[in-house]
């Protein structure tokens, strides 16, 4: 319940100045937004799951407004500058296109253990006996090939990251890597 609060904290004043915008009437505008609310609340759990609860809000919103034009049959034309809502796949997610040219440098041992353990979901334990290894020796190995796999996709794909740590960006494989 918190995370609709906090949203609807941060975003609620967006919402209503698009609202006002585009209806010229505040009192409908607050209305609406009364009905976006509920609507966040009826969500319940599953918006504190969103990936983008803006987009989410606002998707609600331009719904709510053109279902209350509708119903009014005040139509009314909606900008052409509205911002489309385009939710942007985090960088790190599209990571795995570069995956394989800089899983090629590696040496088989280093390959051997990322694709078991951090692919196919291996537990290091099994990845141990297999090897005949102690479970130490292979916490050791996946974090030393970890280390050389994160160099790697940082020169093959020239990966960026931004001020908190994660990846902003990459350069793709073109397709003569492929």
């Amino acid at each position: 319940m918190n995370c609709i609060i906090e949203s609807w904290n941060r975003f609620e004043p967006e919402l209503r100045g698009y609202l006002t915008r585009q209806l010229q009437d505040g009192r409908l505008a607050e209305d609406l937004l009364q009905d976006v609310f509920v609507k966040a609340i009826a969500e319940g759990a599953g918006f504190c799951s969103l990936e983008n609860p803006r987009a989410w809000l606002f998707r609600v919103t331009r719904n709510q407004l053109i279902d209350s034009l509708r119903r009014n049959k005040n139509m009314i034309e909606l900008s052409d500058d509205l911002a489309e809502v385009v939710e942007e796949i985090p960088a790190v997610e599209t990571l795995s296109a570069c995956l394989p040219r800089a899983l090629e440098t590696l040496n088989e041992q280093d390959r051997d253990v990322i694709t078991r353990c951090d692919l196919n979901g291996m537990n290091q334990s099994d990845y141990a006996n297999i090897r005949g290894i102690s479970l130490s020796g292979a916490k050791s190995r996946i974090q030393r090939a970890r280390q050389r796999l994160k160099a790697q996709l940082n020169e093959v794909c020239q990966v960026s990251f931004n001020d908190s740590g994660d990846v902003c960006c990459f350069v793709p494989c073109s397709e003569d890597d492929k």
